[in-house]
Parts: C-alpha cells; sequence; structure tokens
C-alpha cells in the first residue's frame, strides 16, 4: 500500500516537470492530495461521474424548460422596478480541477456595487436582494451553468477568486473541493454551513464537501435536492 502511494506522488511530480518549469508548490501538493486522499472515492470513477452527468442534465433540462422562464419573467420584472441596470449578474469562480467559469446568478445588489456576495444580513434587510439571496432564488440562473457542465446540482458551492487564494492559504484540504464540480446547493448548506466567511466555519463546510466526495450516490444527490427545497419553501 504504502509502495504504491510513494508512486503514484513520484508520478505526479514527474508529470509536473516539464523543460524545467516546476508547477507552483501549492498545486502540485493539491495534485498529490487529491489523486491519494479521494482516489477510491466514488465521484473519481468514470460510470459515477457518467450518472451524475445524466442526473444533471435531466434536472437542469426540466427546471429550464418548465420552471425557468416564468420565475425569470417575475423575478426580472422585481429587478428592473427595485434595482435598475442588468438582470444577470456574471462572475468568475473556481470550478472542476481549478478551472475557472463564468458564473451566473440574479443580480442582488445595486448596479454599481459589482461584488454582488457578501452582504451583512443586517443591511437593506426587507429589500428584493435580501429576499432573493436568503431564499437563494439569486442561484436559479446556475441551472445554465449545470446544462452547460459547468456545475452540478449538487456539490461544493464555488466562492468568488480571492477568497479561493485566502481559503487555500488558510485550509489544507480546500483545494480538495475542485476534485469534483462544484454545485447550485450541497451538503454543507442543507447542514446550515451556508454563506460563511470566518476560517473555522469554512473548515467545517469544507469537512461537508469531502464527506459528500468520499460518499457519493445518486440517492444522497436526490436527498440534497429535496431538502433543498425544503429549505426553500420554509423560508
Amino acid at each position: 500500500m504504502m509502495e504504491s502511494i510513494v508512486q503514484q506522488a513520484k508520478n505526479i511530480c514527474d508529470s509536473s516537470i516539464t523543460k524545467n518549469n516546476i508547477t507552483d508548490m501549492n498545486t502540485l501538493y493539491s495534485q498529490m492530495n487529491t489523486h491519494i486522499l479521494l482516489k477510491d472515492a466514488p465521484l473519481m470513477r468514470p460510470i459515477c461521474k457518467m450518472i451524475k452527468r445524466i442526473f444533471d442534465i435531466i434536472v437542469a433540462t426540466l427546471f429550464l424548460v418548465l420552471i425557468f422562464p416564468w420565475t425569470y419573467i417575475i423575478i426580472a420584472c422585481c429587478i428592473k422596478i427595485c434595482m435598475p441596470g442588468p438582470i444577470i449578474f456574471k462572475q468568475k469562480r473556481t470550478g472542476r480541477n481549478g478551472k475557472v467559469f463564468v458564473c451566473y446568478k440574479f443580480r442582488t445588489m445595486d448596479a454599481h456595487n459589482h461584488a454582488d456576495e457578501y452582504v451583512d444580513p443586517q443591511m437593506n434587510k426587507y429589500s428584493l436582494g435580501n429576499f432573493l439571496r436568503v431564499t437563494s432564488l439569486d442561484e436559479l440562473p446556475q441551472f445554465w451553468n449545470v446544462f452547460k457542465g459547468d456545475m452540478s446540482i449538487i456539490g461544493p458551492r464555488p466562492h468568488m477568486l480571492v477568497h479561493d487564494k485566502e481559503y487555500m492559504s488558510e485550509i489544507a484540504t480546500y483545494s480538495l473541493r475542485y476534485a469534483v464540480k462544484p454545485g447550485i446547493t450541497g451538503w454543507a448548506q442543507v447542514n446550515g454551513l451556508r454563506g460563511e466567511r470566518d476560517i473555522k466555519r469554512v473548515k467545517m463546510r469544507v469537512d461537508y464537501d469531502l464527506w459528500y466526495i468520499q460518499h457519493w450516490s445518486l440517492g444522497l444527490d436526490i436527498k440534497i435536492m429535496l431538502r433543498t427545497i425544503g429549505v426553500m419553501i420554509k423560508k
């Protein structure tokens, strides 16, 4: 077993050196951890990836055809009335294997504010933007990201790029989350860890994300999706 792990680490190191160019040590550390710690995880198997992708396409297609058109019209009208400006907010996020993609959301802040991310929960408590964030309705355009293949219905939530750098420097296992596609919702979120920025709470979120990757099943994805819908209805 130990010889196998050593050989795998050596192979990764060898593949990271080409023409005297050495991969950044953080990236190399991430590659080694992902390969060794998650190599037996269900989502590392091609058949499981295929099953999850089929599930994503079916759910995303049904949502985009049956639900998104009328919810888009309603939310778009509300945004135009309450917060004049673009309806959709676009921002770069980190995806599977560190690939950066453009993530879509309904805009929840004034057009001149480009963060559209974290806001003090006491600010604009009764605003449209706060309502969209609290109910997670601002995430609905991400079903298009799922359809395109950038994201999954269920998976670790993607963070802003600047936050990725911060968390990666503080949490050794943080980058392991990107062994799979990020999700619209996840195991951490249905367990009460949503929108945290405190490092200790983010670490807990990472632990939940890694547990999900290591214990994935189609049944677990369906369970998380139903629990997410339940939470949205209660709010």
